[in-house]
């Protein structure tokens, strides 16, 4: 049997007696590349504790999708990129990948959408983008074959580096070379009602130049605001350049007021000695402030937080194994107020940055885009560049391959 955690049990009579207060903008992305993640049915029962009600996979893995049965929580799945080549070239593989991984399911277990691939265009693999629109293709003519499944949405996710351009957020532009393989995908989202998936890190913009006040810009803390030139637009933070520096982009290709959601985006909380910026206090602030940040605007952009749990098993940098907002036995790795507990606490604080400010040897920078918005409504503590930050604005681009994101570009001070 099932042994239950002393915390899980906790918050199980916690949540008895306390009002939920969900967020229907608000998920976060389940990786399972690790060896010690607790039970689906365990995790199913800690998010039902939160204000959290969309959870991504990058797969299709059963026993998790059975385990969100009954509990309300949207799932958006994954088809993994090696699948990619056999749903293109074969409508029975399509309608096999149906019947294995929703069919079983729904509607018990609610399923909003599956991403066929994960940052495709970015692969470097030609003949994977190729095969990208006919393995969507194929598995829309699939879900559509029930009315069951009919209701599921096809997308995929992108990461920043589809962008050519994207400071100042008014000039984003896409990969002028992806057009041909780009525009249809467009087209078919706009077809079928699908939202345009994003993965921005500002995180990585901040580590391309890494300054109090650009810390402070990418982690939502009071300071002047970044005015895009052109536009006339006063941005407070990186999220929303980098958001509304893709909705450019969609615009200028010919798809205005297409629909577009945060895929992930997250901030590690520890690092190597050479990441600057990956520290407890700074994933708290980063992810804190923008839940109450999409929770004070009118229309805020579907967000999936990176992530559930630390992957235990990833190769590379500390940090790629530090962006768990739990820890395997259930109990938050900091407290940014996702409990249903009915105090959430306001997150603030200074950032904690390194007293060597140098630019670490390997950069990599994130992109633009997202919609201006009003201060968010929470008390927050000004930083201290934010009291002292003075000078002329001005736009900086750091462009860069390497890590979880390729591309970017900031406006700094």
């Amino acid at each position: 049997m099932e042994k239950t955690p002393p915390f899980l049990l906790f918050l199980t009579f916690l949540c008895a007696f306390s009002p939920a207060s969900s967020q229907p903008f608000l998920g976060v992305n389940y990786g399972e590349v690790a060896d010690n993640l607790p039970p689906p049915s365990a995790t199913a029962r800690l998010l039902q504790s939160t204000t959290i009600t969309k959870l991504r996979l990058y797969d299709a893995d059963a026993s998790v999708i059975s385990a969100f049965s009954g509990t309300g929580i949207s799932l958006l799945l994954g088809v993994h990129n090696a699948d990619i080549f056999s749903l293109a070239s074969s409508p029975n593989a399509a309608a096999s990948w149906v019947s294995a991984n929703l069919l079983p399911f729904l509607p018990a277990t609610s399923v909003s959408a599956v991403s066929v691939g994960n940052e495709v265009l970015n692969s470097g693999d030609p003949s994977l983008s190729s095969a990208l629109l006919p393995a969507m293709q194929s598995l829309r003519a699939a879900l559509d074959a029930s009315a069951v499944t009919a209701g599921v949405k096809v997308s995929t996710v992108h990461s920043m580096a589809v962008l050519s351009q994207s400071d100042p957020p008014s000039a984003g532009a896409f990969h002028a070379d992806l057009a041909g393989i780009l525009e249809p995908i467009l087209q078919f989202l706009r077809d079928n009602g699908s939202p345009f998936m994003i993965n921005p890190y500002p995180y990585f913009a901040f580590r391309s130049d890494p300054r109090p006040e650009t810390l402070a810009f990418c982690l939502f803390q009071p300071g002047p605001s970044r005015v895009d030139p052109a536009s006339g637009i006063p941005y407070s933070n990186m999220f929303d350049a980098q958001v509304d520096a893709i909705k450019t982009a969609l615009r200028s290709s010919g798809f205005p007021g297409q629909e577009v959601v945060v895929a992930e985006t997250g901030w590690p909380y520890k690092g190597d000695n050479n990441e600057v910026g990956a520290s407890v206090e700074n994933a708290k602030a980063y992810n804190g402030n923008l839940m109450a940040h999409l929770g004070s605007i009118t229309d805020p952009v579907e967000t999936y937080i990176f992530a559930m749990y630390d992957e235990d098993l990833k190769p590379g940098p500390t940090s790629e194994r530090s962006f768990g907002l739990f820890q395997p036995d259930l109990t938050p790795t900091y407290d940014i107020g996702l409990l249903n507990s009915g105090s959430q606490t306001a997150v603030s604080s200074s950032p904690a940055v390194p007293a060597e400010m140098s630019k670490p040897t390997d950069q990599c920078a994130a992109g633009d885009g997202g919609s201006p918005c009003s201060r968010p409504l929470v008390e927050y503590l000004p930083s201290a560049s934010a009291r002292s930050s003075a000078g002329v604005r001005r736009w900086l681009s750091w462009k860069g391959v390497t890590g979880m994101l390729a591309l970017g570009s900031i406006f700094v001070w």
